[in-house]
């Protein structure tokens, strides 16, 4: 069943459109098609505001990983969550997305070894999942490198 394209499900990038497809998705939920086109074009800041289970991770998550894409992979989307429980959802969705499109996902807070952070830091690109407290770690930590690990796409 092919997914309606007046959604700007045609904008997304190819590998994303295969995925949504290959899942039975129908269409984009409001929050997704409301999303997709102000951070596939925009250069603000915007919040995403929707009820529980609404698609709010993939409303944000859709078109940064087309942005992603769109720039040869090189880039990095760093996303703040407050429990070390929701980032290790967020891994485990996330996961089956970006492997489709050759991003890795790494999962950063206390629990998780340094056998990802060093990769992550050998090849600075994908996506970054991170709790505050863990972020607060890395900028006094390696704040002077913060400019060459985040400066791509």
């Amino acid at each position: 069943m092919p997914i309606s394209d007046g959604e700007g499900f045609d904008r997304l990038a190819l590998p994303l459109q295969r995925w949504l497809w290959e899942q039975g998705w129908s269409g984009l939920r409001e929050a997704q098609a409301a999303a997709l086109p102000l951070l596939l074009d925009g250069e603000q800041d915007m919040v995403i505001a929707a009820a529980t289970a609404s698609g709010k991770t993939e409303a944000a998550f859709l078109p940064l990983l087309t942005r992603l894409w769109n720039a040869g992979g090189q880039g990095v989307v760093l996303y703040v969550a407050p429990m070390k429980a929701l980032i290790n959802n967020q891994h485990e969705r996330l996961g089956l997305i970006c492997e489709r499109m050759d991003l890795p996902v790494c999962p950063w807070h206390g629990d998780v070894g340094e056998t990802l952070r060093k990769r992550f830091f050998a090849d600075p690109r994908g996506v970054v999942l991170i709790t505050p407290e863990s972020l607060e770690s890395l900028l006094f930590r390696r704040g002077t490198e913060l400019n060459t690990l985040f400066a791509g796409g």
